[in-house]
């Protein structure tokens, strides 16, 4: 526990775990209330009757970025070199001091990665559908019985993928690449998505399966998963790559 809460105050004093708060909060809030604007505006012409069963969602998968940054960023600062005034340094060399056991150090950190993404994708979650009650009024989508295994999936896939970006970051030992991969592949161009395109196979990929944990249905995709399946299927991606990452940074140098 000692080592958790050590790894959990590390992670709340850096400035770019700040900034992922930030980002994971504001960008599927931002977007969000862009998106409703148009819904209410579409609604107001006659255009549309009602708000998509996906509304508040899709802006909460755009919105994992800031889980990315801080998956990145928790692993990344224990490489980095402090200046030569500094004594030139890195964090993982006091870290391993203090908690000799690289196993044990890895799983605190990985802890307190879930830990932090998942009341990061709670705050998210509550401000982003507060947003679109705000902004839609009594054109919001009424909530029901699926919203609440819903939402545990925005958050478990949250958790994931800050998960599946700490475990990269180990590999690399950069943030600077898994940054920005993940990134762009989230928000910009969705690699994946296209993949999907030339093979259904591409739907078992991390990202693309863990969304059907709570997007009913992905624009211009046909293939079918179930949130449990796609739950699983990210998991098990998640968990393998943890695996590989351990073995590596026991096996290694720091």
């Amino acid at each position: 526990m000692r080592a958790l809460a050590a790894e959990v105050s590390k992670l709340a004093s850096l400035p770019a775990a700040w900034i992922a708060a930030a980002a994971g909060v504001l960008v599927p809030g931002v977007v969000a209330a862009i998106t409703a604007s148009s819904t209410r505006g579409a609604i107001a012409r006659g255009a549309a009757t009602v708000a998509g069963a996906d509304t508040g969602y899709q802006e909460l998968a755009f919105g994992v970025v800031g889980a990315i940054i801080l998956g990145v960023v928790a692993i990344s600062s224990e490489h980095f070199t402090e200046s030569a005034e500094s004594g030139g340094g890195r964090q993982i060399t006091t870290s391993l001091t203090a908690v000799p056991s690289r196993l044990r150090f890895l799983l605190a950190k990985v802890a307190a990665v879930a830990i932090t993404g998942a009341v990061l994708a709670i705050i998210a979650s509550g401000t982003t559908m507060g947003v679109i009650h705000v902004v839609l009024g009594e054109h919001t989508p009424a909530m029901g019985a699926d919203d609440v295994p819903r939402l545990a999936g925005v958050v478990c896939y949250w958790v994931c993928t800050a998960l599946l970006a700490s475990g990269i970051t180990v590999l690399t030992r950069h943030g600077v690449v898994p940054l920005a991969v993940l990134i762009a592949n989230t928000s910009v161009v969705s690699v994946t998505y296209l993949l999907t395109k030339i093979t259904p196979l591409a739907n078992y990929l991390p990202d693309m399966a863990g969304v059907r944990m709570f997007i009913r249905k992905l624009p211009g995709s046909t293939a079918e998963m179930s949130p449990l399946t796609g739950g699983l299927v990210m998991t098990a991606w998640v968990a393998v790559l943890l695996v590989v990452a351990a073995i590596s940074f026991t096996r290694r140098d720091a």
